[in-house]
């Protein structure tokens, strides 16, 4: 058996295994919530932190790679703003697909009145007792989407590029090593030496993932033991099951029926093909619940396993680590929405169209870790909120978001993987415009 399969199987024993341990823990533990947070910190040491420590030279490395690979800037820009449109075309899709689910199926509708009472006595606990996270939510309510795109823009003309290092802020990195790799393959033969260097460094580090990628089996169980521990499988038949449940079949259609599509009819590869390729990759942003954790492991499967070439991958797969969430921009549509409707305010065609929008480009400002999409969400909420109050609305209290903290962890599992999936298409759809030297621009899957 091949290395590559023998993780893949480890990997789904680890899931499997973590699952069902998890549920025996969750159902005997005195306080489930604590010792799920035991599981979870130590699959974070094992795995999560491990692999936490390669993104960010991965990144410099493989963005400088990739862009001195391409050479011409002309070449470079068709292939970014190619980049850029797949990008938010999926994302938009992601949104609407999640609104008109939500809509449709109405999963805060026609709830018990005592279930919705206790359900918002709950939320407005939970949100009172995550200090942390209620600070980050504050914080972005008080920024609003203007103050998030600040900080975006800030970090695309950052000041200190050791300063962007030490704060993990991965699109001040990859703008940094976008130009330098411009500037090194503009000097010809001067750069060459520097270029061979870099490429060296990428190469070692790559091998690193490969030996981090051994701890994945055990890493994932760990996690997905102490994720299951905290929640138990009650939850999808709970109060929340029909919000969950909505938000697991927009992930499916998005990530089985749309993202395929796309691929098959602009990539001309074989989708599910590629996605069986892909599963090392998704199988561990499954169980880390990072993007950015997942992202050494979703670029040495691109290249090794999934048939995309070098230079799309080590460009395009860091820019969708850091700007491409369908998952998390299709989720924060459904729960806003669910939120509102739990709180009996009916939205109109107007609301919808803000919470599509915003919810989109709020997407685009989450960072890669777990549950950075219940932080942005306050974003969308608040723009809503501003539209029903020049209707005379009440609007909806932003401790809501409490009532959907305690299951957030097995839907961002979820949604972390359709995030990688579609940075995944991203880079095989990419591979068309930029093939590496020894393969033909159409390869076949």
């Amino acid at each position: 058996m091949k290395k590559d399969g023998l993780i893949t199987i480890l990997i789904l024993v680890g899931l499997v295994g973590g699952a069902i341990l998890g549920q025996v823990l969750h159902g005997n533990s005195a306080d489930p919530v604590a010792t799920g947070e035991r599981w979870m910190d130590l699959g974070k040491i094992v795995l999560v932190r491990p692999l936490m420590l390669l993104v960010l030279p991965l990144v410099f490395l493989s963005v400088i790679v990739g862009v001195t690979s391409i050479g011409d800037p002309s070449r470079l820009g068709v292939v970014g703003g190619t980049t850029l449109v797949y990008y938010f075309g999926t994302m938009i899709a992601a949104v609407v697909l999640g609104a008109v689910l939500v809509t449709t199926i109405a999963p805060g509708e026609g709830l018990p009145a005592d279930a919705v009472a206790s359900l918002q006595s709950q939320g407005a606990a939970e949100y009172q007792e995550n200090t942390g996270l209620r600070g980050a939510m504050d914080t972005a309510s008080d920024k609003g989407l203007g103050g998030a795109w600040m900080s975006i823009l800030e970090q695309v003309i950052p000041t200190n590029f050791f300063a962007e290092l030490a704060n993990r802020r991965t699109l001040g990195v990859i703008v940094f090593a976008l130009l330098l790799g411009l500037a090194l393959a503009s000097i010809g033969e001067a750069g060459a030496p520097a270029i061979a260097t870099l490429r060296s460094l990428f190469d070692g580090t790559m091998r690193l993932v490969l030996w981090i990628l051994w701890l994945t089996p055990i890493g994932v169980f760990l996690l997905v033991t102490g994720t299951v521990a905290k929640i138990g499988f009650g939850s999808l038949v709970g109060p929340l099951g029909a919000y969950m449940i909505t938000v697991l079949v927009g992930l499916a259609i998005h990530a089985f029926i749309t993202l395929p599509t796309v691929l098959a009819l602009f990539g001309r590869v074989n989708p599910y093909r590629f996605m069986l390729r892909m599963r090392k990759a998704l199988l561990t942003a499954f169980g880390t619940d990072s993007s950015s954790a997942t992202l050494p492991v979703t670029i040495e499967t691109a290249i090794d396993q999934g048939g995309c070439s070098k230079r799309s991958s080590n460009f395009v797969l860091p820019l969708g680590a850091t700007v491409n969430m369908d998952g998390t921009a299709l989720y924060e549509a459904v729960a806003v929405v669910f939120m509102f409707q739990l709180w009996g305010i009916e939205l109109g065609v107007g609301e919808l169209v803000i919470v599509v929008v915003t919810a989109t480009l709020a997407a685009v400002g989450a960072a890669g870790i777990p549950s950075a999409g219940l932080v942005t969400m306050v974003i969308v909420v608040a723009a809503v909120n501003t539209s029903l109050a020049g209707r005379g609305i009440q609007p909806l209290p932003l401790e809501a978001i409490g009532v959907i903290i305690g299951v957030d962890r097995i839907l961002d599992m979820c949604r972390t993987t359709v995030n990688v999936w579609g940075d995944a298409v991203g880079a095989r759809l990419i591979s068309r415009l930029a093939p590496d030297d020894e393969e033909p621009a159409a390869a076949a899957a």
